[in-house]
Protein backbone atom coordinates (compact mmCIF):
# COMPACT_ATOMS: atom_id res chain seq x y z
CA UNK A 1 0.00 0.00 0.00
CA UNK A 2 1.70 3.55 -0.82
CA UNK A 3 1.44 5.75 1.66
CA UNK A 4 0.04 9.50 0.51
CA UNK A 5 2.68 11.75 1.67
CA UNK A 6 3.80 15.07 -0.67
CA UNK A 7 6.42 17.39 -0.58
CA UNK A 8 5.83 20.91 -1.42
CA UNK A 9 7.69 21.18 -4.54
CA UNK A 10 7.94 25.38 -5.46
CA UNK A 11 10.22 24.37 -8.67
CA UNK A 12 11.85 21.46 -10.83
CA UNK A 13 15.18 22.89 -13.04
CA UNK A 14 16.70 20.92 -15.64
CA UNK A 15 20.43 21.05 -15.33
CA UNK A 16 22.41 21.79 -18.57
CA UNK A 17 26.58 21.68 -18.21
CA UNK A 18 28.15 24.52 -20.12
CA UNK A 19 31.63 25.52 -20.49
CA UNK A 20 31.06 29.06 -20.00
CA UNK A 21 28.20 30.99 -18.48
CA UNK A 22 28.52 34.40 -19.61
CA UNK A 23 28.69 32.50 -23.07
CA UNK A 24 25.27 29.74 -22.34
CA UNK A 25 23.49 32.95 -20.96
CA UNK A 26 21.76 35.08 -23.56
CA UNK A 27 20.69 31.72 -25.61
CA UNK A 28 18.64 30.70 -22.14
CA UNK A 29 17.37 33.95 -21.81
CA UNK A 30 16.35 34.26 -25.12
CA UNK A 31 14.86 30.90 -25.42
CA UNK A 32 12.81 31.50 -22.26
CA UNK A 33 12.50 35.24 -22.44
CA UNK A 34 13.31 35.52 -18.83
CA UNK A 35 16.50 36.87 -16.91
CA UNK A 36 18.40 34.90 -14.72
CA UNK A 37 16.48 34.67 -11.33
CA UNK A 38 19.89 33.64 -10.05
CA UNK A 39 23.55 33.76 -10.06
CA UNK A 40 26.09 32.49 -8.15
CA UNK A 41 29.28 30.36 -7.56
CA UNK A 42 29.51 27.31 -5.68
CA UNK A 43 32.46 24.70 -5.13
CA UNK A 44 34.63 25.89 -8.17
CA UNK A 45 31.16 26.86 -10.37
CA UNK A 46 29.26 29.42 -11.78
CA UNK A 47 25.52 28.51 -11.75
CA UNK A 48 21.95 30.54 -13.30
CA UNK A 49 18.81 29.93 -13.14
CA UNK A 50 16.70 30.98 -16.31
CA UNK A 51 13.53 29.75 -17.13
CA UNK A 52 13.21 25.90 -15.94
CA UNK A 53 17.08 25.62 -16.27
CA UNK A 54 19.62 25.63 -13.68
CA UNK A 55 22.87 26.38 -15.83
CA UNK A 56 25.93 25.06 -14.06
CA UNK A 57 29.69 25.71 -15.79
CA UNK A 58 32.89 25.14 -14.78
CA UNK A 59 36.13 22.96 -15.87
CA UNK A 60 35.36 19.20 -16.69
CA UNK A 61 36.93 18.66 -13.06
CA UNK A 62 34.66 20.67 -11.75
CA UNK A 63 31.52 19.93 -13.46
CA UNK A 64 32.19 16.04 -12.98
CA UNK A 65 30.67 15.22 -9.28
CA UNK A 66 27.76 17.00 -11.07
CA UNK A 67 27.16 15.25 -14.24
CA UNK A 68 25.23 12.29 -12.54
CA UNK A 69 22.46 14.61 -11.10
CA UNK A 70 19.46 14.62 -13.36
CA UNK A 71 17.74 17.50 -12.01
CA UNK A 72 17.38 20.32 -9.25
CA UNK A 73 13.75 19.99 -7.44
CA UNK A 74 13.09 23.13 -4.69
CA UNK A 75 11.20 22.16 -2.35
CA UNK A 76 9.61 23.39 1.09
CA UNK A 77 11.42 21.51 3.41
CA UNK A 78 14.39 18.65 3.22
CA UNK A 79 13.01 17.29 6.63
CA UNK A 80 9.92 15.72 4.55
CA UNK A 81 12.68 14.65 1.23
CA UNK A 82 14.34 12.79 3.93
CA UNK A 83 11.45 11.05 5.13
CA UNK A 84 9.98 9.99 2.51
CA UNK A 85 13.93 8.80 1.27
CA UNK A 86 14.00 7.20 4.30
CA UNK A 87 10.87 5.26 3.84
CA UNK A 88 11.13 4.61 0.31
CA UNK A 89 14.85 2.65 0.35
CA UNK A 90 16.45 5.97 -1.24
CA UNK A 91 19.95 6.85 -0.92
CA UNK A 92 21.91 10.07 0.42
CA UNK A 93 24.78 10.38 -1.63
CA UNK A 94 25.72 14.01 -0.17
CA UNK A 95 24.14 16.30 2.74
CA UNK A 96 22.17 18.47 3.79
CA UNK A 97 25.01 20.65 3.30
CA UNK A 98 24.88 24.34 3.29
CA UNK A 99 24.87 26.11 0.25
CA UNK A 100 24.33 29.66 -0.91
CA UNK A 101 21.08 29.40 -1.22
CA UNK A 102 20.19 27.69 1.41
CA UNK A 103 20.32 23.97 2.37
CA UNK A 104 20.68 21.09 0.18
CA UNK A 105 21.23 16.89 -0.26
CA UNK A 106 21.53 14.90 -3.25
CA UNK A 107 19.43 12.12 -3.17
CA UNK A 108 19.59 8.17 -5.74
CA UNK A 109 16.08 7.05 -5.92
CA UNK A 110 15.40 3.39 -5.92
CA UNK A 111 15.18 2.63 -9.50
CA UNK A 112 18.14 4.91 -10.23
CA UNK A 113 17.10 8.75 -10.80
CA UNK A 114 19.69 11.00 -8.45
CA UNK A 115 18.01 14.36 -7.94
CA UNK A 116 19.65 17.44 -5.57
CA UNK A 117 17.10 18.84 -3.79
CA UNK A 118 17.15 22.44 -1.93
CA UNK A 119 15.27 24.24 0.70
CA UNK A 120 16.04 27.93 -0.24
CA UNK A 121 16.37 30.64 2.51
CA UNK A 122 14.58 33.44 2.25
CA UNK A 123 16.30 35.65 0.03
CA UNK A 124 16.74 32.91 -2.84
CA UNK A 125 13.43 32.07 -2.31
CA UNK A 126 12.24 35.70 -3.21
CA UNK A 127 14.14 35.52 -6.17
CA UNK A 128 11.85 32.80 -7.99
CA UNK A 129 9.06 34.25 -6.60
Amino acid sequence: MIQETTVTVLATLARVYVEDLDVALPTFVELTGERPRLRFTYDGLDLASVGGYLLLAGTEEALAPYRGTHATTIVESLDEVLRITEQHGGTILDGPNEVPTGRNLTVRHPGGATIEYVQFHATARAAIA
